[in-house]
């Protein structure tokens, strides 16, 4: 099958794939990543479908061969003013802000980039296009570092081990210890989850 990007290639054309990664998540920030690579054929591969080993692997293979590559971060606080799409479009922004060499067209996962650059957007596009699944381990990994820690910063939630998501373990935990500074409020689970008298205490401290 051929790359989504291969007929930007045939032009000669730069081409930055973009994807995302903690958008549906409770928790944490969301990080997107930017890679533009040579044309070519690579082993890269949706995140999702990659076990936390081989996407470090992968990722480290990823910044050796890419053209360029960035990442941009949408915070917690970003996600909850703006709510998840605008701010993944906010932190896409930042990734491309970064990116060097820029990119002279885009490919994403269904994100819909406000762009003048010649644009593909189809679904699950973190299959066909190498660019993309790139971005997305890039992404991935970056967040899975980040989650592990705010496991160390609140300990209790799991944070290390579901990255954030809405697993069983996290639902306890959050109704058992209530929201921490880095849960997202917007989000049903977290909002009817009770707040704790040490939440309350801490409440409007930050992570700096």
């Amino acid at each position: 099958m051929e790359a989504l990007e291969a007929p930007f290639w045939r032009q000669g054309l730069r081409v930055a794939g973009v994807d995302e990664a903690g958008r549906g998540a409770w928790a944490g920030p969301i990080v997107v990543g930017a890679v533009v690579l040579p044309p070519g054929v690579y082993p890269f591969r949706d995140s999702k479908r990659l076990s936390p080993r081989v996407r470090r692997r992968l990722a480290a293979e990823v910044r050796r061969v890419a053209l360029g590559f960035a990442l941009g971060v949408a915070e917690v606080a970003e996600v909850d003013r703006l709510g998840v799409l605008k701010a993944t479009l906010l932190a896409a922004e930042r990734a491309l802000a970064l990116l060097r060499p820029p990119p002279e067209a885009l490919v994403t996962d269904y994100l819909a980039l406000s762009t003048p650059l010649p644009l593909l957007a189809p679904p699950k596009a973190d299959e066909e296009s190498p660019s993309v699944a790139a971005a997305s381990i890039l992404a991935k990994v970056h967040r899975d570092a980040l989650m592990e820690e705010l496991d160390r910063l609140y300990p209790g939630y799991g944070f290390a081990r579901h990255k954030g998501y809405g697993t069983e373990e996290h639902r306890e935990a959050l109704f058992r210890l209530g929201p921490s500074p880095v849960h997202r409020r917007r989000f049903a689970p977290v909002a009817q989850a009770p707040l704790r008298f040490s939440e309350a205490e801490g409440e409007g401290e930050g992570l700096s």
